[in-house]
């Protein structure tokens, strides 16, 4: 084969490795760091430029070009493979691990962008300028669509970010190994470095790749108090479960999303109190609640026909009726003949559904990135609104009235723009903190849902926690802690939800 070629699939290779660690580090700033949008705009950028830096650094090279091509890949795929393990293993050190993720981006980018002037002058004696140029970057750019996809739909949901890394890391090892086989014949007095060079390097890939499990383990393990005894990154979130005595605690992205010690004090409040208002229970939707517990509150009533759960993660709701941890406190609720599971976007499903439902439950993580925004938009309320029977009813989870104030104020204020009634309820959940719901009415004022929730009796239910006196509590509030007067609504082309979330008032929690 034409060495030619080998320069270009060489190429085509480290476009692949080099788009797929451009989302590793987006990843892991996303889940260290927090705000989605952010971190990758910012890690990208921060790559974008440190190529156009080792671009121009690559001039200095004037000779041995091959031996310049071979080191920057060796660096590469240290770096790639490398990178998710520097960063769990420093986890504990949270005030710094932006600095340290933007610092890998940086480096990562230099060397891709050194890279590919280095190609091109290596091609020259192969193709004449016009060819040169367009080849080297056609591969490049078909590289990179070819990372991006896999990365997507084979790496991230079948690998995880750490085998990810050195799947992809290796491939420069690799590229670097065969392209100086080809061209050995002009670099004999470098065949010896070039030899202790791949047995060093592959020897210091395969003790990470053999290591990577328990450093990984050790960094989640610092983020948590308790011990983690469940952990994987699913195509859509990183999910993790930990233990303390015989109770559980979920988190999601690095969120805790619910504790079996105290999960009653937040499904009660969001299922009860709007089924008292709510006259039929036949057909219930709900969107998210993938672990089985609002579920399990559900069928706590007889006349309930059909419930309709939609998780987008197979993974979350896997754990709902697997996981012993999880299946002991949601009393098996998921394997019940009522429940239909659709693992789907809920936004899509919502506008797709040609049913009616009595009740709509929203049970979703907080709307801190776009793609969970969209289900706490104008947009999706009216849909909501038009799939509910005259007497249906919404609850949605909102977050902390306390710890992110506008964030609850701008979900109620969205809901009745989309021509909902509201209500907000709110419950101190031990550890949570204080926590907010919202209900949509089609048909009862305010001061309707609450007098109808005073005067039904919660006697049968088997509840923990929530008793008729409860319902003063849940339903009263004293003043904002914040001014809300300017909070707007949050729509699809312009969504704000997320933002107020970020800009929360978490440091009081």
């Amino acid at each position: 084969m034409n060495k030619g070629v080998w320069l270009k699939i060489a190429i085509f290779a480290t476009g692949i490795s080099g788009l797929t660690s451009e989302f590793i580090l987006s990843t892991l700033a996303s889940y260290f760091i927090g705000d989605t949008i952010v971190q990758w705009a910012i890690v990208l950028s921060i790559m974008l430029f440190a190529m156009g830096v080792g671009s121009r650094l690559s001039r200095f090279v004037t000779h041995k070009l091959l031996i310049a091509f071979i080191v920057v890949e060796f660096s590469l795929s240290l770096l790639i493979s490398f990178s998710p393990l520097i960063v769990y293993s420093l986890a504990a050190k949270s005030e710094y691990i932006h600095i340290l993720i933007y610092g890998l981006a940086l480096l990562v980018g230099a060397c891709i962008g050194f890279e590919i002037p280095l190609a091109t002058r290596l091609n020259e004696i192969h193709e004449t300028l016009d060819k040169n140029i367009s080849n080297i970057m056609s591969w490049d750019y078909i590289g990179s669509l070819v990372g991006g996809l896999l990365f997507a739909f084979w790496g991230l949901p079948y690998l995880g970010i750490t085998n990810t890394a050195f799947v992809f890391g290796t491939l420069n090892f690799i590229v670097a190994v065969i392209l100086f086989w080809q061209y050995r014949a002009h670099y004999v007095k470098q065949q010896k470095w070039m030899t202790v060079s791949t047995l060093l390097l592959l020897f210091t890939i395969g003790t990470g790749f053999l290591f990577a499990e328990q450093i990984v383990l050790f960094g989640e393990q610092s983020r948590y108090k308790d011990k983690i005894v469940y952990r994987t990154q699913s195509r859509y979130q990183k999910i993790i479960i930990t233990q303390w005595q015989e109770h559980y605690w979920l988190f999601i992205n690095g969120n805790q999303q619910l504790s079996t010690f105290d999960e009653y004090l937040y499904h009660e409040p969001m299922i009860h109190p709007i089924m008292a208002i709510t006259p039929e229970h036949k057909e219930i939707l709900i969107i998210g609640g993938g672990d089985g517990f609002n579920v399990k509150e559900l069928l706590k009533y007889n006349d309930i026909k059909h419930i309709t759960l939609v998780d987008l993660d197979p993974v979350m709701t896997d754990l709902g009726r697997e996981f012993g941890g999880l299946v002991k406190y949601n009393d098996s609720s998921l394997y019940n003949s009522k429940v239909k599971i659709y693992h789907q976007d809920g936004f899509t499903f919502i506008e797709k559904s040609k049913n009616f439902y009595d009740l709509i439950v929203v049970d979703l993580p907080d709307a801190k990135n776009i793609d969970l925004n969209k289900l706490y938009t104008l947009e999706f309320y009216q849909m909501a609104h038009r799939l509910l029977r005259p007497h249906g009813h919404l609850i949605t989870q909102a977050g902390s009235p306390y710890y992110a104030t506008r964030a609850t104020h701008c979900i109620n204020k969205t809901m009745q723009a989309a021509g909902f009634t509201t209500l907000q309820l709110h419950n101190q959940v031990l550890t949570l903190g204080e926590w907010g719901w919202v209900i949509g009415s089609k048909y009862l004022s305010k001061s309707q849902m609450i007098h109808t929730m005073k005067n039904k009796s919660y006697e049968d239910l088997n509840n923990k926690w929530l008793t008729r006196e409860s319902i003063s509590l849940i339903t009263s509030f004293g003043k904002p802690l914040f001014d809300t007067t300017g909070v707007k609504i949050n729509t699809i082309n312009a969504p704000v939800l997320y933002q107020y979330y970020l800009d929360g008032n978490w440091d009081l929690y």
